[in-house]
């Protein structure tokens, strides 16, 4: 089984943060997105992952192959990395990668987690997964008939049709097949928007008879944003902790602050006269005091002090005194 992840851009809508991390690699409860995509992936597959190829843009900077690279590894994968310099859209990314499209493979774009517990039907030629909304005019959706197969694609419907909204994971039993369906569309200008879409790939398969299902998930979290990104990295820290998972790190320094679970809390972080949670994220060597966090994403090296935060995201290396009489902020930061 291999794994391709477009990556897309930096992430426009999340800037500052964007700035200097593309939006894949922001953490969320202590592991970058990308990172939690693939582990969730892997674990609902169940199966072993020959390759994980990375679908990113040349403004990423030098040092984001290694680290994807070492993504893979650790789930013991090979990790490839091919690039897309031009935003053509969803099939143009995904062929970007045609080398590694052989034998089954999954497409998951970058920007989402879910949680899930389902059995892949590896019978079908695809598995498209989805998730029941309430309001499916704010997405592309699939229909069913009644053998629980999909019989169609449509994108932000006006009228109901469907409220199982796709997530942008996909389950492909021949990535020879869908390579050949993008391949088509390239060749043939088949272009809307300006862009090629992998919808008009899967269409033309569906049209010559390929069987398509729904792999429902249990969760989606999206990252699209500042305030949804604080919000999955909550939903996440329940999640982990419900399922037991160690959060906090034994190498800390606590003097008199109060940790109110769940919480991520990375090694060298200092908290003095602080609470902490519930639902924060606190990266490695961040240092909180005199404050009080709750339900908010910090990233690593942060000094915080005198603050009362909630909702909040903040950025690697930045310092925040509540008390603040001189201010330095810089493109795109907000303060509410």
């Amino acid at each position: 089984m291999k794994i391709i992840v477009p990556m897309a851009g930096r992430g426009s809508r999340l800037r500052p943060h964007t700035l200097t991390v593309p939006k894949p690699l922001i953490p969320i409860a202590g592991k970058p997105i990308v990172h939690r995509l693939v582990e969730d992936i892997a674990g609902v597959l169940n199966q072993e992952i020959e390759e994980i190829a990375f679908i990113i843009h040349k403004d990423f900077g030098d040092k984001v192959p290694g680290e994807l690279i070492a993504i893979a590894e650790k789930l013991g994968a090979k990790g490839t990395i091919y690039y897309q310099n031009e935003p053509l859209g969803t099939a143009h990314a995904i062929m970007c990668a045609k080398e590694s499209m052989s034998g089954p493979i999954v497409v998951a774009y970058a920007d989402t987690l879910f949680r899930a517990d389902f059995t892949l039907d590896t019978t079908a030629d695809s598995v498209i997964w989805v998730k029941q909304v309430d309001d499916p005019s704010a997405f592309g959706v699939v229909q069913l008939n009644d053998k629980n197969e999909i019989v169609d694609f449509v994108e932000k419907p006006k009228e109901f049709v469907s409220d199982l909204a796709i997530i942008g994971i996909y389950y492909f039993k021949s990535g020879e097949t869908l390579r050949s369906e993008l391949q088509y569309l390239l060749d043939n200008n088949v272009v809307k928007g300006g862009e090629y879409q992998l919808t008009d790939g899967l269409e033309n398969m569906k049209q010559k008879g390929l069987k398509f299902v729904p792999g429902t998930v249990d969760e989606w979290m999206d990252c699209g944003n500042k305030n949804v990104t604080v919000e999955t990295n909550s939903r996440m820290l329940n999640f982990l902790h419900n399922d037991g998972e160690t959060l906090v790190s034994t190498n800390i320094k606590n003097e008199n602050s109060t940790i109110i679970p769940p919480c991520f809390i990375g090694d060298d972080v200092v908290l003095i006269n602080a609470t902490v949670g519930p639902n924060v994220s606190l990266g490695k060597g961040t240092i909180v005091d005199n404050s009080t966090i709750k339900n908010s994403l910090v990233q690593t090296n942060v000094t915080i002090k005198n603050a009362t935060l909630d909702n909040a995201m903040i950025g690697n290396h930045a310092s925040f005194d509540g008390n603040f009489t001189s201010i330095s902020i810089g493109d795109y930061s907000v303060l509410e």
